[in-house]
């Protein structure tokens, strides 16, 4: 009976706050009803799916599993491009704190409550997901070539960032609506290197940001990017981080920091 008190209680508290998870989706047919089955919506007011012109049957699947809101790309637009359309449908159905949560089921929706906590109540106004703080990475099958470059591009970042995070690079993220007044997404990248430039972009702005550990999952049905593309992806965060770095110096302010 107390246990049942305090969960209505927490619950009402959190829908001070409108809660949105936003799931960018490509070819997410078979994950997706793992990931949206976790979803707690004792505290989620709307869920918002992004097909990215996916060539399986991830629409139907999302509209099959009864999500309100799905919307279908006619073409691919990119991660990043993908990832705008959700956080741009979130911000106009008024939500308060959205969380992007991949629909691969590489992160467990179970985490919700406590990373959205941590913005409801105005601990942090960006919260991550970390594979890294535990040892939820390697257990949970994260290929060791991966995980060396995380640690090594975590590495750098934090020195020219200025900050202390155990990764950048996931893919579980809660912000508050009022991040996104203060940063322009739209002059990021469509491409996966989109996730990089937002935080420099939060960081720039002052933001702080905090983390949870998050157990990850390494499968067959997991997205994940191959060899040669993480290597752009690599050079493509270096990047964004030296940019970080002249731009605090005001030697040069790319567009992204404008």
């Amino acid at each position: 009976m107390l246990i049942s008190l305090i969960l209505i209680i927490f619950n009402l508290v959190l829908n001070g706050k409108q809660i949105s998870v936003v799931l960018p989706a490509y070819n997410a047919a078979q994950t997706l009803q793992q990931t949206y089955l976790e979803i707690p919506l004792d505290i989620v007011d709307i869920v918002i799916l992004v097909d990215d012109a996916s060539n399986d049957n991830t629409t139907g699947k999302a509209k099959e599993l009864g999500i309100a809101h799905v919307i279908s790309h006619q073409s691919n637009k990119g991660y990043g491009g993908n990832q705008k359309s959700c956080y741009e449908k979130a911000l106009s159905l008024g939500s308060d704190i959205i969380i992007m949560l991949h629909p691969d089921y590489q992160y467990t929706p179970k985490l919700i409550h406590s990373i959205a906590s941590m913005v409801a109540f105005d601990v942090y106004p960006v919260v991550l997901g970390s594979r890294i703080l535990g040892n939820g990475a390697l257990k949970g099958g994260m290929p060791r070539y991966k995980y060396v470059a995380n640690r090594l591009l975590t590495f750098f970042q934090n020195l020219l960032m200025r900050q202390n995070l155990s990764e950048y690079h996931t893919g579980y993220r809660a912000f508050s609506k009022e991040v996104f007044e203060k940063i322009d997404i739209h002059k990021n990248s469509n491409d996966f290197v989109f996730d990089n430039q937002m935080l420099a972009q939060l960081c720039f702005a002052g933001f702080e940001i905090g983390e949870v550990s998050c157990p990850t999952k390494y499968f067959d049905d997991s997205s994940s990017i191959n060899f040669s593309r993480s290597v752009t992806y690599g050079m493509g965060v270096l990047k964004t981080s030296l940019l970080f770095r002249l731009a605090k110096w005001k030697v040069y302010i790319n567009k992204i920091f404008k």
